[in-house]
């Protein structure tokens, strides 16, 4: 069975990092678009930059969580047969064991150097912009892709959700697009549909099947039906 994940930033949440879309609409305290817009960091860079500087250090205070280790799992039984694409920029489905995670917008322990394009594995800050390490020009920023910017690959993604026999949402709002639309997408090409939230999203109507709870409780029972339902090896 191929099976596409898409992760939002509800599997996330479980574990303490911050969401976007609190109920003051407020990220960390910022407005969205005072720090993930292109036209944010033209204006204030090391106001940006120092936001994601923060973040990228409370990454070591959060540890993955039971969905995080459970889609590992899952990965490690069917290999080649699932997919996961995450909206979310930590590296919490790495430390829960998936070795093949597509970050459609991008990594917070990565920087983008916008002279050259290079993308390079970042642990520390960039708030003193250093250099790039290909090209020596100081215009590294954080790998996050901003609102009005577009996602990483998403030919690649299409590509997935056209060929899965499953498709499964966990802890999306469902109000983000491209991402929002890919239960329809994946839908319109055969495949079978569900959601796993803490609450309905915008987009619940569109999946076959809605289940509602705790990504910790839902993601290992539901990884516990399809392994159950591959069997061994």
């Amino acid at each position: 069975m191929r099976v596409v994940v898409l992760t939002g930033a509800g599997i996330s949440a479980e574990s303490g990092v911050p969401t976007f879309r609190d109920a003051d609409g407020l990220w960390e305290g910022h407005r969205v678009e005072d720090v993930a817009t292109p036209e944010a960091f033209d204006a204030q860079p090391t106001v940006v930059q120092q936001f994601y500087d923060a973040r990228r250090a409370a990454l070591t205070a959060v540890e993955p969580n039971p969905a995080h280790v459970a889609l590992g799992r899952l990965e490690e039984v069917l290999g080649d047969d699932f997919y996961l694409v995450t909206q979310n920029i930590d590296d919490l489905h790495e430390r829960g064991g998936s070795s093949r995670v597509h970050h459609m917008h991008g990594e917070l322990r990565s920087a983008l150097c916008r002279a050259c394009g290079m993308r390079t594995e970042w642990t520390g800050d960039l708030v003193d912009f250093p250099p790039c390490p290909g090209c020596g020009v100081t215009e590294l920023r954080p790998d996050v892709v901003w609102f009005g910017e577009i996602p990483y690959e998403m030919d690649t993604i299409l590509g997935v959700l056209r060929r899965a026999e499953l498709f499964v949402s966990i802890g999306t709002s469902g109000a983000v697009y491209p991402a929002a639309g890919f239960v329809q997408y994946a839908a319109r090409h055969g495949a079978r549909t569900l959601e796993l939230n803490l609450q309905p999203s915008e987009g619940t109507s569109f999946f076959h099947e809605s289940r509602q709870g705790p990504a910790g409780l839902l993601v290992p029972t539901w990884v516990d039906e399809v392994l159950g339902s591959v069997g061994p090896g």
